[in-house]
């Protein structure tokens, strides 16, 4: 089988996108049998993990050779997996968010797992939690094998809420709590008249509003019949007045940098230098996190109203249809989902693991290492929701994102807003099956 994975019109579609490959990390043996391509994204940490997990596979399975692909970046992953797919060349095994895989499972490029899975001796079903193995049922089939499972925090600077004499966050803390708690945190420290550390920092985007939305007792989507999303729900009342609550944290509270300011630096450099009191976020910035001495952090669970609610981070190890060895890339991800190979990864501090086993052992409840307060993500579980899992999601989240960054900054009203996000998705949600 050829070692390499760049046809000449996939060169084409890199440089269009402008693109730079970075060079791939591969871990060898000598004259296996099998070989599997395996796409990650990640910082220094994730990609020191996937290279322990490659080379303890490859210890127990010397016949297989796993070619490991790093891109840092997970919107450059996005582009060359996209680009990748489309040239028909790709990778045998790839990480693919639940938010994401529907549209190359719609197009028929991934080999579902369930066969395997049922056939295992090493890991079944019941081993994960239910609530990362469901969304990868595509048409009431397990498409891909989840990694790991994680829900959106709330990253707190303990140092500066203890300067500002701001209680830390309790689990049962309400909206209004949290408002206080940001416009406490938000203060011109030099007297120059600009805010010079922020109370809070976000991505501004569907993901980030969703808990808001049904913890107000709102929806996302109408749903035809209970089951097929027919367009977004964010002009009924509940969920109206969370988008309101939001886009009033910066535009109205000003406790979020605004979009200039947000330019200039991003939340996640403010929070790791010390100038930001509190930033949402999934499992995924504790590894980077990890790198803070100055001061003392941790995580606390979102704030919450009419009803409990969190959203669901997942992220599954996915089959290319396109792989020549399907027998090696299931081992291999096997592998990578059993007990052994979930612990190595976790070890980098980024996964929340889906195996109820690891999750709930010291490989990621480890003591030693920050966050304290780790097991926050397991507790979360049970409340958490998804979107939609549709071939058009992708689409619809980055024209409501643009809608919603466009109120949040105060460049249109709440309702202008709602009606262009509502408008502007409907032909995304044409087609799409229950």
């Amino acid at each position: 089988m050829p070692t390499t994975r760049r046809s000449p019109l996939l060169a084409v579609l890199l440089v269009v996108v402008g693109l730079l490959l970075p060079q791939a990390v591969t871990v060898r043996g000598a004259d296996e049998a099998g070989h599997v391509s395996f796409m990650v994204f990640g910082d220094p940490a994730e990609l020191a993990a996937y290279r322990s997990l490659v080379a303890a596979f490859e210890v127990g399975h010397p016949d297989i050779d796993v070619e490991l692909i790093h891109i840092p970046s997970p919107s450059d992953y996005r582009l060359r997996l996209g680009a990748d797919f489309a040239a028909g060349r790709p990778p045998d095994v790839s990480l693919i968010n639940y938010r994401r895989y529907a549209a190359l499972a719609a197009r028929g490029v991934l080999e579902p797992v369930e066969p395997y899975l049922r056939t295992s001796q090493v890991i079944s079903e019941r081993d994960f939690y239910p609530q990362a193995i469901d969304p990868f049922r595509w048409r009431g089939e397990l498409m891909c094998l989840p990694q790991n499972i994680s829900s959106l925090v709330v990253y707190v600077n303990r140092d500066l809420f203890a300067a500002a004499g701001v209680p830390l966050p309790e689990a049962a803390w309400t909206w209004d709590e949290f408002l206080e708690a940001a416009k406490a945190l938000t203060r011109d420290l030099d007297g120059d008249g600009r805010v010079d550390q922020y109370g809070l920092g976000t991505e501004v985007s569907l993901p980030r509003l969703a808990p808001f939305v049904w913890q107000n007792g709102g929806e996302l989507v109408v749903l035809e019949g209970g089951l097929r999303p027919v367009r977004l729900a964010l002009d009924a009342r509940a969920a109206r007045e969370a988008v309101e609550w939001f886009v009033a944290l910066q535009a109205e509270h000003g406790v979020v940098p605004d979009a200039l300011a947000e330019a200039a630096e991003s939340s996640e450099s403010r929070f790791m230098a010390g100038r930001m009191g509190m930033f949402l976020d999934s499992r995924r910035a504790v590894p980077t996190f990890r790198d803070i001495e100055a001061f003392d952090w941790d995580v606390a669970p979102l704030p919450q109203r009419e009803q409990a609610a969190g959203i669901l981070h997942t992220d599954a190890y996915c089959m290319a249809a396109a792989a020549q060895d399907k027998d090696a890339a299931w081992t291999f991800i096997e592998f990578a989902n059993s007990p052994e190979g979930q612990a190595i990864v976790a070890a980098s501090g980024r996964t929340v693991p889906s195996l109820v086993e690891v999750a709930e052992s010291s490989a990621f409840l480890d003591p030693e290492a920050p966050p304290a307060s780790s097991r926050l993500f397991l507790d979360s579980i049970p409340i958490l929701r998804g979107v939609p899992v549709m071939a058009g999601w992708v689409d619809i989240e980055e024209v409501a994102g643009d809608e919603l960054e466009r109120a949040f900054y105060g460049q249109a009203t709440v309702d202008e807003a709602i009606s262009a996000m509502i408008s502007r998705t409907l032909p995304f949600f044409s087609g799409e099956e229950g």
